[in-house]
């Protein structure tokens, strides 16, 4: 039976009321969120990165090359389907024809052809493997041997994503006649871009020995379901609950307004939590806030313990961002302390290292200081202000210990900190200034690095989210820029360095410096504050 919608390879990705939303005429008009930036800018660079990819093979294979021009659907797909029956070895950015019958649509960024048909390839700005052996891969000179040969020194790197990407392309093609039939391989072409990287999609390769494309014909089946009862008018195939993908969604603002109205339980547990909850009966907040934790009739939930969770349900109903899970705090303290905030630019680099001293005198300026590049990143001027950082760093300490005194710096969630402080000693190994990486693996082990996020998570529940932005707050402190996120320093940052061709906006940097300073205050003041009688004033769950 020919399906009522085109889909493409998104959907099977996509959380299942989200396709239903996208095609339910009904919500055309419906608001929505505003795109997310970080998601805006990771799909700039990966076109730029595609583009690079393609104008190096354009340039290698220069004959037997042929790119599908710009245009309409219609024109992309009608230039596809000449170009393939012309038999081109490479066909970049191709839209295949769509199948009607299948329900699908969509776009490749290369088709290379063998004897007996055409492989589909992705260009993708991810890495796609890892250091060890076994990948089978070919070198970009070598793009037309398919499944290439084995690697002694790369390991595939899971990515479900890119694969089932794949398998849409591959039934796209074998629904026109297009497809090389002895085989199912296919292949991506990532991060580093210089070798391709072979997926047999026919292999048992998945969990329970299920094959991508075996993975990918049960996933596109039930979105094809969902989005022809949404077309229709049917009864809807997936209800709203709260997910992680649901942040960047930008439908959330439709689910958001009908969990809210039906005090949908997955607004304090996500995922399968929320999912064994309804299971046992349990749907609401305001169900989960009366159960009793020691309730056998209720499962244990994957994410959290039960009791938590209950907490959680009972904070929410009474609108407290906090409750403390223990009744008493603790965060180490030091006779000299550093807040430390770090502001990165998507992949490209981290460009800002912001630094607050406070504590005993040690004959170093007290207060703020940054340590930042303004040249666009990415940049070796990256190196100079990372390594101007790091020498600072370590020299409070030497005077810390010398003096006799503890010493100890502060962030807020480490995973991004300790991500750009390890790669910026890779990138930048043997520039002037940039330390050993065992030289900083021995600070972010020491008891000298504390992270506040993992107190945070130790001692509160936290009904509306574990942020600093969310958090600081309720310890009393206000960020003087009412616009200030994470999200949107990115596009600050664009314009702080004429990232978009235009003239650099000293106000931008001026903003940016301040938006760095109150982050590193916020953690200072988050942390005085749990270390202070006044924490006690938030309620204990215990007593809710």
């Amino acid at each position: 039976m020919t399906a009522k919608v085109l889909l493409d390879a998104g959907v099977v990705s996509r959380c299942r009321r989200r396709v239903h939303l996208e095609h339910d005429p009904a919500m055309r008009d419906a608001p929505r969120g505003a795109p997310d930036p970080t998601a805006e800018l990771r799909k700039g660079d990966a076109m730029a990165h595609r583009r690079m990819v393609a104008d190096q093979l354009a340039e290698r294979f220069a004959g037997d090359w042929v790119e599908i021009p710009a245009g309409s659907s219609a024109e992309r797909e009608a230039a596809t389907v000449e170009a393939l029956a012309a038999g081109h070895a490479f066909i970049w950015s191709a839209q295949p024809p769509r199948d009607l019958d299948g329900g699908r649509r969509g776009t490749i960024d290369l088709l290379v052809r063998t004897s007996h048909g055409y492989v589909p390839v992705l260009v993708v700005r991810h890495k796609v493997t890892d250091p060890g052996a076994g990948a089978r891969t070919s070198p970009l000179a070598d793009l037309a041997v398919i499944g290439g040969k084995q690697d002694a020194k790369r390991k595939v790197r899971p990515q479900p994503r890119d694969q089932l990407r794949l398998a849409h392309i591959r039934r796209l093609l074998q629904a026109g006649g297009h497809a090389d039939e002895r085989h199912a391989l296919a292949g991506v072409i990532g991060l580093e871009g210089d070798v391709v990287v072979w997926h047999d999609l026919e292999a048992p390769t998945w969990p329970g020995g299920r094959t991508a494309l075996a993975e990918y014909d049960a996933r596109f089946a039930d979105r094809v379901a969902v989005a022809d009862a949404a077309a229709t008018g049917g009864d809807p195939l997936a209800e709203p609950t709260r997910i992680v993908e649901c942040r960047s969604c930008p439908w959330w603002p439709v689910c958001e307004a009908t969990l809210l109205e039906a005090r949908d339980v997955s607004l304090v547990v996500r995922g399968e939590d929320a999912a064994l909850l309804r299971a046992a009966g349990v749907p609401t907040v305001d169900a989960l806030a009366r159960v009793d934790p020691l309730d056998k009739d209720v499962p244990p939930l994957v994410g959290m313990p039960l009791v938590d969770a209950v907490g959680l349900a009972r904070a929410w109903l009474a609108d407290l961002t906090l409750v403390r899970r223990t009744e008493r705090i603790g965060v180490p303290r030091a006779d000299v302390e550093v807040d430390v905030d770090m502001e990165s630019f998507g992949d490209a680099g981290a460009y800002l290292w912001g630094v607050l001293l406070s504590g005993v005198d040690i004959g170093e300026p007290q207060g703020y200081r940054a340590f930042v590049s303004w040249d666009p990143l990415p940049t070796v001027d990256e190196a100079r202000s990372f390594a101007e950082f790091w020498q600072w760093l370590t020299a409070v300490r030497k005077a810390a210990a010398d003096r006799g005194l503890t010493f100890r710096a502060y962030c807020y969630n480490e995973l991004a900190e300790n991500r750009w402080l390890l790669a910026s000693v890779k990138r930048f190994a043997g520039r002037p200034g940039i330390p050993a990486k065992r030289e900083v693996l021995d600070f972010i082990e020491s008891d000298q690095w504390f992270d506040l996020f993992g107190s945070v998570r130790e001692h509160f529940l936290c009904s509306h989210g574990k942020g600093l932005k969310t958090i600081a707050p309720v310890a009393g402190f206000k960020w003087r820029d009412d616009e200030a996120s994470g999200e949107n320093s990115m596009r600050w940052y664009r314009d702080a360095v004429g990232l978009d061709g235009g003239e650099p906006d000293h106000a931008q940097r001026k903003r940016l410096l301040e938006y760095n300073e109150d982050d590193v205050r916020a953690t200072a003041a988050l942390r005085v504050w749990m270390t202070s009688p006044a924490v006690t004033e938030i309620p204990y769950v215990g007593d809710i």
